[in-house]
């Protein structure tokens, strides 16, 4: 913790006024099995050889002031008494937990203390105490920061030197915790230490992590694993739009170099929905800084991908900016600009895979591998490849370009493939796949049963995304088996026997489940679905999540009957019916048209007819009637004959 961030909060909470005045009161009873001594000077290794307990006896701490305030608690200075010598320490001090999650908290921290012991790029953690029953991690004082450094320099901005130096020390720092299981989540300048050296550390240790799957008293906590402005998209609900994994740390560390190199924060005057609704819903990435070399560019560009498996690794972070610090400028420039027209560009641009997604496995000769499935499918396009054992290897085993040599069985020469048109296949397994888990405990009833798989290693141990899971589930391809997958641009609907569906979904006249097109499938299997079918203006308009073990899809290969394709037909488009409606309206009344011209043709034709036949009976030639010249016709029989002749034409 930095002297920078100290403040003087006269007009603090009751609550902490009255720890501030407790402070140097506060006495506990002291337990010999939890209390241990850290001799300052010793190196870290050491003490973590020791054996000690992480635990802190609270009557050796005394709060000083308060020096900082944030989502999960406030920062104190204080004084550690030891026997030896006083230490002056900075105490975490998190928000009230509800008291039957104490234990577990405290255990979690505990773990944390001990495991991070020996880590050479993570701040100095002495260990575990409770003050007024709030829960305190205590750890060395440092004086200053990179938010720190960055607020003393004119135009604020550090150099690229600094940049690409803070950022290996960083990275060292991430990868230490991440190789112990836990993720930071809180990547920002201001939790970036500097020592006397200027040598950069982490000064969180993951403390949002850690609290994820603890039922907290305030929403305000709950909503906050970590700081908004550098929250990747999936931290916001990772039970929803997740999972979170260490590549989650590679966008808040993507948002830290750019505060680096312009000294404006991520989304600067933006509330908090507004970065939700510009992260999450919009989709929204930073804009990078110019005038960086290209190769710190496209690896900006990889960290604020929206899916985490197209991030790079840390792994892969930490290797970019070695080379650019160690490797003449240039000529490691050109090697990034001509990249474009690599092999690897060729062979996977048609798939959809970033290189980032491509570098996190690497072939080995004796692996099974299959044609590589277009990226959001879940069928293969190109099946050069249906299975084949990789009997050879045309580059470096740590190389994401070159070709593998592939046996096929029945093709007698093996084929020379791409690597990155192939994948590995371990227990019939592979990245991307959709499985079911055979059997869903009660403990697992929160999570759906259906998942894409993210990595398989080639023991058989699985991580797998399921809506539900904040993190990434791992356990053994025996627990899994096959399952139907989905992919961008199909209709699904509730199957049929699903009451209530795990999330909304729209219905239609009568209450009938509607009929809606994927638009997004997220790294969890959980399902974005639109619903172009409804009416832009009605009250059912707009989108739904689906989980993938409540829907099914429909195509008009599945619709049975006539009506059925023609409900399906009206799903693409909410103006299917209008249009239809609008079509027959016009048919008809063409059709009418036609008709009632015909008739009003015929009705002249008629009246002509019998206008000649009134001629023809009724005139006499020569002055003479029909009946001849001597018979007299009274005028009753003509007014007889008249009538009889309208009977024949018009009845």
């Amino acid at each position: 913790m930095t002297a920078k961030t100290r403040e003087s909060d006269k007009k603090g909470s009751s609550s902490l006024t009255n720890l501030d005045h407790m402070a140097s009161k506060i006495t506990a009873k002291k337990n010999d099995d939890f209390d241990y001594e850290i001799i300052e000077g010793e190196s870290k290794t050491a003490l973590a050889a020791a054996g000690t307990s992480p635990w802190i006896d609270s009557a050796t701490l005394e709060l000083r002031h308060r020096i900082g305030r944030g989502p999960f608690g406030d920062v104190w200075l204080a004084t550690h008494h030891q026997s030896t010598k006083d230490y002056e320490v900075a105490i975490k001090m998190l928000h009230p937990i509800n008291k039957d999650q104490m234990r577990v908290v405290v255990d979690k921290f505990k773990d944390l203390v001990s495991k991070s012991q020996g880590m050479e790029n993570v701040c100095l953690l002495r260990g575990v105490s409770i003050i007024s029953g709030r829960i305190c991690l205590v750890m060395k004082f440092y004086e200053g920061c990179v938010g720190d450094k960055m607020a003393r320099l004119k135009g604020g901005k550090l150099s690229l030197s600094d940049v690409l130096r803070y950022g290996i020390d960083l990275v060292t720092g991430i990868l230490e915790l991440h190789a112990k299981g836990f993720l930071i989540l809180n990547l920002k300048p201001s939790n970036f230490l500097l020592l006397d050296n200027d040598k950069a550390i982490l000064g969180d240790v993951g403390v949002p992590y850690l609290l994820h799957s603890i039922p907290l008293p305030s929403s305000d906590m709950i909503m906050r694993l970590g700081t908004p402005n550098y929250m990747a998209p999936e931290q916001w609900q990772p039970e929803v739009g997740g999972p979170m994994s260490f590549e989650t740390d590679s966008w808040g560390f993507g948002c830290s170099i750019v505060e680096m190199l312009t000294d404006v924060q991520p989304w600067s005057g933006k509330s908090i929905d507004e970065i939700y609704n510009l992260v999450v819903m919009k989709r929204e990435k930073l804009t990078i800084p110019n005038a960086i070399p290209p190769p710190l560019e496209k690896l900006l560009q990889g960290c604020f991908m929206y899916d985490i498996r197209s991030r790079p690794s840390m792994t892969d972070i930490l290797h970019v900016l070695k080379r650019l610090q160690n490797s003449e400028e240039e000529e490691f420039w050109s090697f990034w600009r001509g990249i474009d027209s690599r092999e690897i560009r060729k062979s996977s641009a048609n798939l959809g895979y970033t290189e980032w997604f491509l570098s996190k496995d690497h072939l080995q000769v004796g692996d099974t591998v299959r044609s590589r499935k277009p990226a959001n499918s879940c069928k293969h396009e190109n099946m050069d490849v249906p299975e084949g054992k990789v009997v050879g290897l045309e580059r470096d085993t740590t190389d994401s370009d070159g070709f593998a040599l592939v046996k096929v069985h029945g093709v007698h020469d093996p084929l020379r493939v791409h690597v990155s048109v192939l994948e590995r296949v371990t227990k019939d397994l592979a990245s991307g796949d959709w499985v079911r888990l055979k059997y869903v405990g009660v403990a697992d009833k929160r999570c759906s049963p259906v998942g894409i798989v993210h990595s398989i290693n080639r023991e058989g141990i699985v991580a797998v995304g399921f809506i539900g899971l904040p993190t990434l589930w791992r356990g053994t391809s025996s627990q899994l088996q096959m399952a139907k997958g989905y992919s961008v641009g199909q209709f699904v609907k509730i199957k049929a026997f699903v009451v209530t569906p795990r999330f909304k979904w729209i219905r239609k006249d009568r209450g009938v489940w509607a009929t809606g097109r994927i638009s997004h499938v997220l790294p969890n299997g959980c399902l974005e679905v639109e619903f172009p079918g409804a009416l832009p203006f009605g009250q059912e308009h707009g989108s739904c999540l689906a989980d993938p073990a409540d829907v099914e899809v429909v195509d008009f290969s599945t619709c049975e009957g006539v009506v059925e394709k023609y409900q399906h037909l009206e799903d693409f488009h909410w103006a299917v019916r209008p249009l239809l409606i609008a079509v027959g309206v016009l048919t008809a009344m063409t059709l009418g048209g036609l008709l009632v011209g015909k008739k009003v043709g015929r009705s002249k034709d008629i009246k002509q007819r019998v206008g000649s036949s009134r001629l023809c009976n009724c005139q006499i030639p020569n002055g003479q009637d029909r009946a001849g010249p001597d018979r007299k016709v009274s005028r009753k029989s003509k007014a007889k004959a008249k009538s009889k002749s309208k009977s024949k034409w018009f009845f």
